[in-house]
């Protein structure tokens, strides 16, 4: 099977062309490929096939196999990839999601793509569409108890669920141990991506991120999209912010007239080869 791996701020992906040809039992094929000692090493797979109503769509699969909804730096990595290979002559895209169709706009540098903008929608702040288990219509600032310790956290959807907590730094908060935590409490019952805050100023936060499915990695499209949200929404911030990942920089702009969020950020490609999956069960 022939791949390309890519990142978006650190987040890394698999790629597959699966617009002639699907892949089967791609649940553990993501599991064994995405392994870093005995796979190519990522947080997911993500696989580039046509789309009946937008010009693709993008199908992606965490590191532990399960299928997500969404992902911003995975999608700024698809639309470098089309791209890039003659896939699509177009700089405004439209890739079709699990959590719908999402526009792009793409920066071209000698022929390559180095910069994508992604709107990605409006943020779901409704408690039941997230889903959050609570008697309450938003959860927005509000206390959770979480390893004896109490958490103002606020939840929203960019297509997949996030809880979003300030901290004071980020560097030193203990993300493995807490992220567990958070990813598997009974109130989520899709599990959920949690995001430790750090603010800097009203225009730039610093952000750890624990996905459910992948623990912790270096970046979040989609948590930046959400950490921006809660903090614009909890006073902290305004609606422009940069936000500084482990892997990277975004820029968010929460466009609250507009009512969506969008996303500017690099991919890069790392390498491309091939792969026998025979050896898949060794």
């Amino acid at each position: 099977m022939r791949f390309t791996k890519m990142h978006g701020c650190g987040n890394d992906y698999i790629y597959v062309n699966c617009l002639q040809k699907i892949i089967s039992q791609p649940e553990q094929v993501s599991r064994h490929l995405s392994d870093r000692h005995r796979g190519i090493g990522s947080d997911g797979m993500i696989l580039i096939c046509p789309s009946g109503r937008a010009d693709f769509r993008m199908v992606m699969y965490n590191a532990d196999g399960s299928e997500g909804s969404m992902c911003g730096n995975g999608i700024r990595c698809a639309a470098k990839y089309v791209y890039d290979k003659g896939l699509t002559r177009k700089k405004q895209l439209s890739i079709e999601t699990k959590a719908g169709i999402r526009q792009l706009e793409l920066t071209v540098n000698g022929g390559k793509v180095s910069l994508v903008k992604v709107d990605m929608g409006a943020p779901v702040l409704e408690a039941s569409a997230i889903p959050v288990i609570t008697d309450r219509d938003t959860f927005i600032d509000r206390s959770v108890r979480i390893c004896g310790r109490e958490y103002r956290i606020t939840c929203v959807s960019m297509g997949n669920p996030h809880a979003v907590t300030i901290v004071e730094d980020t560097a030193s908060f203990p993300v493995a141990k807490i992220g567990p935590l958070f990813e598997h409490h009974p109130m989520f019952p899709d599990r959920v991506n949690t995001e430790f805050v750090q603010i800097i100023n009203q225009n730039e936060i610093k952000m750890r991120v624990w996905e459910r499915g992948s623990a912790e990695t270096l970046a979040c499209g989609t948590g930046a999209c959400a950490s921006v949200v809660a903090c614009a929404l909890g006073g902290y911030t305004k609606d422009q912010v940069r936000v500084h990942l482990g892997g990277g920089d975004l820029d968010i702009f929460y466009d609250r007239r507009a009512d969506t969020v969008r996303m500017t950020g690099p991919a890069v490609t790392v390498f491309e080869g091939e792969i026998d999956l025979a050896g898949m069960n060794e």
